[in-house]
């Protein structure tokens, strides 16, 4: 046999450039890769997450109880509703993917323009929903005093319910030299004044039978710690100051370590979801000048495709991780 075909038909058998393994083109295969390792990347950050959580199991903040909020509603709280809203808006986006990347294989430039557009509408009612979450979450609504250990001491009435400063505090006139330029840089690098001092708060509260003091620490009923009066009154003494929504120094719900994790874990997938909305965007404007069309597959359509449902299947386990264990 011929040195030269034996050649030629070992060459056909490798991957030299020609050939699709497992019937997948480059394009393909590099987003499987990037997908294998962004998924490590939000393994590792959920995985720190769960350590830490149980690491401090006694004092982490309850999510029924911090994500009670839903747009142009005031009334009663209604736990965990509007995220499990952008949850199902999120998963609904992945099924018009799904409808967008068949019509493709059918050739259908219409439902495809269509099943796409609705995608990212999908797509952009999340990142909207979830910065307004991000400013609630950081707004705050009822406030707390937090020790000199750093623990956080929230207030209730008799029957449990959370009591705002505001509702038994009531704010101490506070006095600022304005910056003029006479006067130079007075407060450069102080931070805002907060709204009620340490002093407001124990006025407050000493005036006000009913306040109780609830602890950060959960007890075995799965509830926080509230106190009695008499306790109450010992602890308040403890406190060094007031402190009203979430950073990433200071959370009036429970453990600071809670909320930087929330802001890292849940910015970082909200930057993948406003990128993939830019990127489906892109598709979605060479859909319609039929820039797929002409070259005779919607391949490109798959590929992102991948790439959103890739990001769907992670807010799922953001999702069990923050809002539901």
């Amino acid at each position: 046999m011929d040195s030269t075909a034996i050649t030629t038909g070992t060459e056909e058998k490798t991957w030299g450039g020609g050939n699709q393994p497992f019937k997948a083109s480059y394009g393909k295969m590099m987003m499987w890769f990037f997908i294998m390792s962004d998924a490590l990347t939000f393994s590792g950050f959920l995985a720190a997450y769960g350590f830490s959580r149980f690491k401090f199991i006694e004092s982490w903040p309850i999510a029924d109880e911090v994500f009670t909020h839903i747009p142009f509603y005031h009334g009663d709280p209604q736990p965990m509703i509007y995220v499990a809203f952008m949850t199902f808006i999120l998963i609904m986006s992945s099924v018009t993917m799904v409808l967008a990347v068949d019509a493709g294989h059918k050739m259908q430039q219409n439902k495809v323009a269509w099943y796409m557009f609705l995608t990212i509408i999908g797509g952009a009612i999340f990142v909207g929903s979830q910065a307004w979450e991000w400013a609630t979450f950081i707004k705050g609504d009822f406030g707390a005093v937090e020790t000199r250990g750093g623990q956080i001491l929230q207030f209730v009435d008799n029957e449990g319910k959370r009591v705002a400063l505001a509702d038994f505090t009531t704010a101490s006139e506070t006095e600022r030299t304005a910056h003029e330029r006479k006067n130079g840089l007075w407060f450069r690098d102080e931070g805002t004044l907060p709204t009620y001092t340490m002093a407001d708060v124990k006025a407050g509260f000493l005036a006000n039978d009913d306040v109780l003091i609830r602890t950060q620490v959960i007890n075995e009923e799965g509830e926080k710690t509230v106190l009695t009066r008499a306790e109450s009154m010992k602890k308040i003494e403890e406190g060094v100051m007031t402190v009203e929504g979430a950073n990433l120094v200071h959370n009036e719900y429970g453990s600071r370590l809670f909320a930087d994790f929330f802001f890292f874990i849940t910015g970082f997938h909200g930057f993948h979801v406003f990128s993939g909305v830019l990127i489906n965007l892109i598709i979605f404007f060479n859909v319609i000048i039929g820039t797929y069309e002409k070259r005779g597959h919607y391949e490109m359509v798959e590929k992102v495709g991948l790439y959103w449902h890739f990001v769907d299947l992670v807010w799922v386990f953001v999702f069990t991780f923050f809002y539901l264990v």
